[in-house]
């Protein structure tokens, strides 16, 4: 006789969806487009600064350096094409948020919940599902639907009952986010159910 296959979804509930990718940052000094891509800025033992993107590199004499931009700044400039100051930030104090694999593995919790990292170079927390979470307004999310993971949005309200019942989050793109800021032009938004919705 056999062994049973193994269950697929086990630990898992049925309606909930495989997490996004996590973020995964790595030095600007490797080989990765910078152009619009999501940076921090910093130096270890000292601290990082996010919300940033950046433009590609820069060379001058025997430095290189990356043009980088306040994210709201950035959608600003790409969205109405208008130059905006970019201070020049060298290369070695800069790293780039890109896409892990499902395989990756967040730090370990202590038994207090407290998570703890290496000053070493910048870290991020996995998706966290927003159903866990005690505020998403404002808060960079993920819409995972069908195994499709949809990006670059943001929290427009807090968790509340929609229509149909269930728990919901109205979203936006973060260009409409921004653009609510600089224009005063309220974001186009659609409700998506909480238990599509991860924190980045």
């Amino acid at each position: 006789m056999s062994d049973p296959l193994p269950d697929p979804f086990a630990g898992q509930p049925d309606w909930a969806p495989r997490p996004p990718r996590p973020v995964k940052i790595v030095p600007a000094t490797s080989r990765v487009e910078l152009r619009g891509r999501r940076v921090l800025v910093g130096l270890p033992r000292l601290g990082w600064r996010g919300d940033l993107r950046a433009d590609e590199r820069v060379v001058q004499g025997s430095s290189t350096y990356v043009p980088v931009i306040p994210e709201h700044e950035w959608y600003r400039a790409e969205s109405d094409q208008v130059e905006v100051f970019a201070p020049l930030v060298p290369v070695e104090r800069v790293w780039v948020e890109t896409l892990g694999d499902h395989t990756s593995r967040q730090a370990p919790r202590t038994e207090s919940g407290i998570r703890l990292v290496s000053l070493d170079g910048p870290s991020h927390r996995s998706p966290t599902p927003v159903f866990e979470v005690d505020s998403v307004a404002g808060r960079r999310v993920v819409y995972v639907e069908d195994g499709v993971e949809r990006r670059d949005l943001r929290a427009v309200t807090e968790t509340y009952s929609g229509a149909e019942g269930d728990i919901c989050v109205r979203v936006t793109s973060e260009l409409e986010w921004y653009r609510w800021a600089w224009r005063g032009q309220p974001p186009s938004t659609m409700e998506v159910p909480v238990h599509l919705l991860w924190i980045e």
